[in-house]
């Protein structure tokens, strides 16, 4: 996926009505995960990605700085997130509890 014509998002677009069902891509484009919710908003906000499992089921709910990812548009409006952690970093990270 070319990301070089996708928008990136204003740090004021980065609230849990934009960001939420976000896909996840990883290093090397493979969709790694799925934002499930985001607390606060802004640059400061934490994302719990959704990572492994399938259709959701098995996924284990990591947390990120939204910092530690980066949200864009494609050219169709959707929004994604792209980060250079790979799936198993993700995986190998603290489980989120609520």
């Amino acid at each position: 996926m070319d990301h070089s014509k996708h928008t990136p998002l204003r740090p004021e677009e980065l609230d849990s009505a934009t960001l939420q069902g976000a896909n996840v891509y990883g290093p090397d484009d493979s969709n790694i995960g799925d934002v499930s919710e985001i607390h606060g908003t802004g640059p400061n906000a934490k994302a719990v990605v959704d990572v492994g499992g399938f259709l959701g089921i098995g996924a284990k709910q990591v947390a990120l700085d939204v910092s530690r990812l980066n949200f864009m548009r494609d050219e169709n409006g959707k929004v994604h997130a792209q980060t250079t952690m790979t799936k198993d970093e993700l995986k190998n990270l603290p489980e989120h509890r609520a």
